[in-house]
């Protein structure tokens, strides 16, 4: 009997950089439906709390906050996914 068991797994990122690239990992390596997963730390529009290469200060795009990706995984994709999250460069990952 397949375990159907699902948990919500957060990583928070310094750079909008890094939290696309995690992104591309659920996408890509995870097969996980983009519109699946949350990106958000704060009602702030934000770039996160360093700059990354393409990055330029802007009013509109401050660095004032980190970023988080969010998703509900099955339960036995967890070490996959916790494993890329820190490949793409989470500061914190967590999960429930």
């Amino acid at each position: 009997m397949a375990d159907n068991a699902t948990s919500t797994i957060r990583a928070t990122f310094d750079t909008r950089e890094a939290a696309d690239l995690a992104v591309e990992h659920l996408v890509q390596q995870h097969g996980i439906a983009r519109p699946d997963i949350i990106q958000s730390a704060s009602d702030e529009n934000t770039t996160g709390t360093e700059s990354s290469r393409g990055d330029v200060k802007r009013a509109d795009a401050p660095h004032e906050g980190e970023i988080e990706v969010s998703v509900d995984i099955a339960a036995d994709q967890l070490q996959a996914v916790q494993r890329s999250f820190g490949d793409a460069g989470a500061i914190r990952v967590s999960g429930r």
